[in-house]
């Protein structure tokens, strides 16, 4: 199912373009503050619909609560318009919850969105290069030990795996952790979820949703390993160089 998306007139467009221009921020810093790709911004500045998971960070980097002068009340997020959706997880659903499929959905969406972006900016800098040398939103949510190795491989590799995980979630199939990367493929997604799922919760007391991962993973090592400030070796699994190996279960 197709994302939706918010219409904005060639008004509301040139608000956008001239409170960026007000923040003084470039159209690098705006998108980077939103979360996009330089290129998306400008769409958005020239009257391109805005897609509704990036309208948060659009807001968060003009500091709007909200786009001004809207007739329309945004429409919020229903767990029944997502369960066509082809990353819909029944085994999610069955073992840990509506809300753990609903941002696995949401999570991945925006996840292959980001990843799409660092790649297509990696691919026209020299081979070799990383994410610390373009404009990234990834850069701060992925282990900082490893920042050198994020380079154009590495996100493909991200690309292809986290299709994959999608399409086991679409079959209705055991969604495993084996590896580190499927791991930390499934922290991002729930990261980037963070945002439209306090709309689908809309109050409820459910602080809980994101606990998902920790009880598929068994464990929160993920976090003492790469999220707490720990140097890793490479005789230690969570070490980059063991990402990629069948670990777990």
């Amino acid at each position: 199912m197709a994302q939706k998306s918010i219409q904005i007139n060639t008004r509301l467009a040139g608000m956008i373009k001239k409170r960026r221009q007000e923040l003084n921020l470039t159209i690098e810093q705006a998108a980077q503050k939103a979360g996009v790709g330089t290129k998306t911004w400008c769409r958005y500045e020239a009257g391109e619909a805005i897609r509704h998971d990036k309208y948060k960070g659009v807001c968060k980097a003009l500091n709007w609560l909200q786009f001004p002068m809207e007739e329309e009340e945004k429409e919020g997020i229903h767990i029944e318009d997502y369960k066509n959706h082809e990353a819909w997880s029944r085994f999610l659903a069955e073992n840990f919850g509506e809300l753990a499929a609903l941002s696995f959905v949401i999570g991945s969406d925006i996840l292959l969105d980001r990843i799409e972006e660092d790649m297509q900016e990696l691919a026209k800098m020299p081979k070799g290069s990383h994410i610390g040398q373009i404009e990234s939103y990834l850069a701060d949510m992925l282990p900082g030990q490893f920042l050198m190795n994020y380079d154009y491989e590495f996100f493909y590799l991200l690309y292809c795996e986290l299709n994959r995980l999608r399409g086991i979630a679409g079959a209705g199939g055991e969604m495993i952790a084996h590896s580190v990367l499927e791991e930390l493929i499934l922290k991002l997604v729930v990261e980037e979820a963070e945002f439209l799922m306090e709309e689908a919760i809309d109050g409820e007391e459910d602080e809980d949703w994101k606990e998902w991962i920790y009880d598929l993973f068994e464990d929160a090592d993920i976090e003492m390993y790469l999220y707490s400030g720990m140097y890793l070796r490479e005789s230690q699994k969570y070490h980059f160089s063991n990402w990629q190996k069948h670990q777990f279960f």
